[in-house]
């Protein structure tokens, strides 16, 4: 039973570590990789989206040591990006149990498509101004959007944070990145908390994922300044995009499925 359970498990490694890589350049949790994989694995939309979601817990957690190492992030706007992120992860987690699996995937896709044309390389600043941290409050609202798409949609938020931070508030894509990784964690961490106590995610898988992703984000994370800001900002394009697409076919294949039940109904009790 137990060799059986292991050699199940151990196609998971080799996606952690893809996700892991991602997470440490972009500033995303990995649930892009995550949510996907597991939905493959016949996971509930559900069930995968908050097994997803705890599997984001070590890999942002794994990418937030190597940048606080770096130095470049300050405790004043980390505090506030994480707790806004925290709060409203919390509580927003409830609220997707009321939605069906295509609408969850539905907004999945709605969200990722705004992202690929928001996305787009910061302003041009000069030294003085790149370093300069946006306000607490700022922060701390733009955390709380990374908290409403852990807590609603299973997503960590990354995905959302690195544009806003880049085009409302200013940031330099790298340092956009390296705060999003943090308030990515803080909004899962809550979420979390939620997930398990309500049975929607998997334990095990969640941080068997997470445990593999969290060695690879560690390290591409400690590399992120290597990487020109343009080819972050195609890679995180591309992303998007890509999981638009996908949300959207797997929300329509639901949707279909959910009209055709009512039709085979009264067939099947006849």
């Amino acid at each position: 039973m137990a060799s059986t359970l292991i050699w199940s498990l151990l196609p998971l490694l080799p996606l952690g570590l893809l996700a892991g890589l991602l997470s440490g350049l972009l500033g995303i949790g990995g649930g892009l990789i995550f949510s996907p994989l597991l939905l493959l694995l016949g996971l509930a939309p559900h069930q995968a989206l908050a097994t997803s979601t705890l599997a984001i817990v070590p890999t942002t957690l794994g990418g937030t040591i190597a940048h606080v190492r770096s130095g470049r992030l300050t405790w004043s706007g980390g505090v506030a990006i994480s707790a806004g992120a925290a709060l409203t992860a919390g509580l927003f987690s409830r609220l997707g149990q009321g939605l069906a699996g295509w609408q969850l995937l539905g907004l999945q896709a709605l969200l990722y498509a705004l992202l690929t044309g928001l996305i787009r390389p910061g302003r041009t600043l000069d030294r003085e101004a790149a370093d300069r941290e946006p306000p607490a409050v700022a922060l701390g609202l733009v955390g709380a959007l990374a908290g409403i798409a852990a807590g609603l949609l299973g997503v960590g938020g990354g995905l959302v944070l690195v544009p806003v931070l880049v085009r409302v508030l200013g940031m330099p894509v790298h340092g956009a990145i390296r705060y999003s990784t943090l308030a990515v964690l803080a909004s899962s961490c809550s979420a979390s908390v939620a997930f398990l106590a309500d049975g929607r995610a998997n334990g095990l898988i969640g941080l068997v994922l997470g445990g593999t992703a969290a060695v690879a984000a560690q390290w591409s994370a400690a590399r992120l300044e290597r990487v020109p800001e343009a080819r972050l900002v195609w890679m995180l394009r591309t992303v998007t995009l890509v999981l638009a697409l996908d949300s959207g076919r797997r929300a329509l294949g639901l949707w279909l499925d959910a009209q055709a039940m009512p039709l085979q109904k009264p067939g099947s009790s006849s």
